[in-house]
């Protein structure tokens, strides 16, 4: 049965409100909230003067202000036994983000983030998932630009397929057709970090070539075969093709979704993701030269003398990201393509109108939040580890558009 305490007093709690992230998403519930009394939250972090200074900037001035550490396991029981829902803003999550979740999980507290570690994901699916059941809490990793436009996405045009084609369309696969948005410094710390552990253990290794990875039965599988590594033309979309940094974890999401919702996509569902390059004279170099620089970035952080150098001149750091302009104008439009057996084609786009690393997904992660809280209730959606499309489905894609500034629309062909 899932835990309840009589201090639940807060619908929201953020926790990590002074990070980069933290601050975005503090600033924009506070204008999103501003006057609907009805919503109850709160500012958590372990420094009492950043947080103070992130309340005073808000619009919401007396908002309450909670001190916990992720190092003092019972300040964290003590944050979570108040809250129907944390935020974690708290990475690399592998560094930081355990105890929050085992926290989370033994108090019956849900949970979102916007990890983008894989590698953490399996982790405490094989610690947690099963302690979730039991106590109703429900964890929702992945609620940034890792990976709702992607699941969100390919649960978008399974249900335009099935309304158009009476099924589900077999292979999809999601291109970024455009995109602006700052470096990230804590997406490339993520990386980096996994990085390190992919050298010091092996078997990690292997387990990152796994598309299955954090599905519960992956053995049963078949394998999949689109192709996410390659540059290559694609006819279907008539453009060149590199690889997209971010597949190797929103892959793994849309293929855990499929799985939760009892194959609802097929069995042999196959998913791929790309960027587009265009189909201009220079498109290929292009393609080509983007492929080059991620596998360069990744053997340069593989190598402790190289990643130091990374670190220390290269790359922004956590906390740090771009601009408030840089923000506001940035924007993605993403496409997915789905083919039915008889080879009918059916396109869906995805756009957002802010950065997509920081001012869509303040926004993506609030209302991913707000739509856990009041939307889908514990005797809808038990404890558990779910995916965006798994648990919110077209509840999320409404809040999304209506609060968020995206877009799902049918493509016509």
């Amino acid at each position: 049965m899932k835990m309840t305490f009589m201090s639940k007093q807060y619908d929201i709690i953020v926790y990590g409100a002074s990070s980069f992230v933290g601050q975005i998403l503090t600033q924009y519930l506070s204008c999103h909230l501003t006057g609907k009394s009805e919503i109850k939250w709160a500012l958590a972090g372990r420094n009492k003067a950043k947080l103070a200074q992130v309340q005073a900037s808000t619009e919401t001035k007396d908002i309450d202000v909670i001190i916990a550490d992720a190092g003092d396991s019972r300040s964290l029981d003590t944050l979570c036994r108040q809250a129907k829902v944390i935020i974690s803003t708290v990475g690399p999550y592998a560094l930081y983000g355990e105890p929050l979740i085992k926290s989370c999980v033994e108090n019956g507290t849900d949970y979102v983030d916007l990890t983008g570690e894989v590698q953490w994901i399996d982790r405490m699916l094989k610690k947690y998932e099963e302690k979730a059941k039991k106590s109703g809490s429900r964890i929702i990793n992945c609620c940034g630009f890792d990976s709702i436009p992607s699941d969100m996405g390919a649960y978008f045009l399974q249900q335009q397929a099935q309304l158009r084609f009476g099924q589900a369309v077999p292979a999809t696969k999601m291109a970024v057709k455009k995109i602006r948005g700052g470096t990230s410094g804590g997406t490339i710390a993520s990386v980096i970090n996994l990085a390190k552990e992919a050298i010091i253990d092996p078997s990690l290794r292997k387990k990152l070539l796994d598309p299955y990875l954090i599905c519960p039965d992956s053995n049963q599988h078949s394998k999949n075969n689109l192709d996410n590594s390659s540059v290559f033309f694609d006819s279907e979309f008539d453009a060149w093709t590199t690889p997209f940094i971010m597949a190797g974890i929103n892959t793994r999401v849309v293929f855990r979704t499929n799985t939760l919702m009892n194959y609802a996509y097929g069995k042999d569902f196959q998913y791929s993701e790309v960027m587009l390059t265009g189909n201009k004279s220079g498109s290929k170099l292009n393609a080509k030269g983007m492929a080059f620089g991620i596998k360069a970035f990744l053997v340069l952080a593989a190598m402790a003398p190289s990643r130091w150098f990374l670190e220390k001149y290269l790359v922004p750091k956590p906390g740090e990201g771009p601009t408030p302009k840089e923000q506001e104008e940035g924007f993605f439009d993403i496409r997915h393509l789905g083919k039915t057996e008889d080879g009918e084609i059916i396109e869906i786009k995805v756009t957002g109108d802010k950065d997509p690393g920081y001012g869509s997904t303040g926004k993506m992660l609030a209302q991913a939040a707000l739509c856990l809280a009041n939307d889908v209730g514990a005797e809808e959606k038990g404890g558990g580890f779910w995916t965006p499309a798994s648990i919110f489905g077209s509840k999320l894609i409404t809040r999304l558009e209506a609060h968020a500034g995206l877009t799902f629309e049918l493509v016509d062909k």
